[in-house]
């Protein structure tokens, strides 16, 4: 499931296309943006967005990780569509679900696959259908440090594991130590911090924990934070502030949340080489997934124990969730108008210049191909 050529030209497009966030204008949310210049030409998109009857308002909710993703593609489609109003609150994936099986937005993005009872939950809203994971959005968990001194880092499952179990709690612990010999570290406490709201960015952090180490990893896993002890905050955004203002600290975020005075962690998955959290890295990943879902359903299922070389473990997919059928009649033209242009080629092009991961390409095929059913 390697990118074609034409997906690698088109993310240079895609940097002439989008830059930054938009501020949007509802549902309280208070995450940030990914900076940039908010004057960039919607010229290069507007190519493949067809607004068709779009029109009104569409609320969501869902995953912060992909919230700089929502903000700019938004920036695009409504520059196009002007009768479109798209509020994405980003109030993490547990929120997002809950929204969606209960019929307050026209779709969700979520971190993680719809579970069993989600998706019968669903039924009540999908007043003929149910609702499907559509990947759309991909790239690397990144484990941002913010320890005074060091500029590199490399940590593996086990160690990880220890640390946000709160049985390593400083950072010249030996077996830190170990995996970095050149690495002056110092007499300095370990602030671990996790997510507070339901996230999938913690189910799939903790499944490749529960993968690389489970020895060390005796949780079951899931959006909620498990673990006994480390401090939290809400959403991304919030990890991340965290971590910025608080010297021994640790968190896991989404790569472009992973900035300004936070550095990532680098992986021992036991390949040649540790592996770094880029983009290019976690594609890789994501190029080995398997499509597992049924019917419409297009959910993946991720090699979180990958020792690949250049493979980065620590990946998550997000999916916008709609009804394959049964979707509400006066949102339907402007949710099927918005996914077509983030299913793009252009629409893809936009998550490399904001730290994510394009969909491979014969995934994406499929989810174009699903959106064009929805009814």
């Amino acid at each position: 499931m390697k990118l074609q050529r034409k997906n690698r030209r088109a993310l240079a497009l895609g940097a002439l296309a989008v830059s930054g966030a938009l501020a949007l204008t509802a549902c309280g949310s208070d995450d940030t943006s990914a900076g940039g210049d908010s004057s960039a030409s919607a010229t290069g998109a507007a190519n493949s967005i067809k607004c068709d009857d779009a029109k009104g308002q569409l609320l969501a909710d869902g995953s912060s990780a992909q919230k700089n993703a929502i903000d700019a593609w938004v920036k695009q489609f409504t520059a196009a569509c002007s009768g479109v109003q798209i509020n994405y609150k980003g109030g993490g994936s547990g929120a997002g679900v809950t929204a969606f099986t209960q019929g307050q937005v026209a779709f969700a993005g979520s971190d993680s696959a719809l579970k069993p009872e989600e998706v019968t939950a669903s039924k009540e809203v999908c007043s003929s259908g149910q609702g499907i994971d559509l990947p759309m959005v991909g790239g690397p968990i990144a484990v941002g440090f913010n320890v005074p001194g060091v500029d590199k880092l490399v940590l593996d499952a086990e160690t990880l594991a220890k640390i946000f179990d709160s049985k390593i709690s400083n950072w010249n612990d030996k077996a830190i130590a170990a995996l970095n010999p050149d690495v002056k570290l110092p007499d300095l406490k370990i602030q671990a911090f996790h997510r507070s709201d339901e996230s999938g960015t913690t189910d799939n952090f903790t499944k490749y924990l529960i993968a690389a180490s489970p020895a060390n990893w005796k949780y079951e896993g899931g959006k909620a934070w498990q673990a006994k002890g480390g401090q939290s905050a809400a959403g991304s955004s919030g990890v991340a502030q965290q971590v910025k203002q608080t010297s021994g600290a640790i968190s896991y975020m989404e790569l472009s949340y992973a900035k300004d005075g936070i550095t990532p962690v680098t992986i021992d998955t036991g390949a040649s080489a540790p592996v770094e959290a880029t983009v290019e890295n976690a594609t890789k990943a994501i190029a080995a997934a398997q499509v597992v879902g049924t019917g419409s359903d297009l959910s993946l299922k991720l090699d979180y124990a990958t020792k690949a070389d250049g493979a980065y473990p620590i990946t998550l997919v997000t999916y916008e969730i709609v009804c394959d059928k049964g979707n509400k009649a006066d949102t339907l033209p402007a949710t099927k108008a918005f996914l077509r242009y983030i299913a793009s080629e252009d629409g893809q092009a936009v998550l490399a210049d904001n730290g994510y991961a394009p969909i491979p390409d014969d995934i994406i095929a499929k989810v174009r191909t699903t959106i064009e059913g929805l009814s």
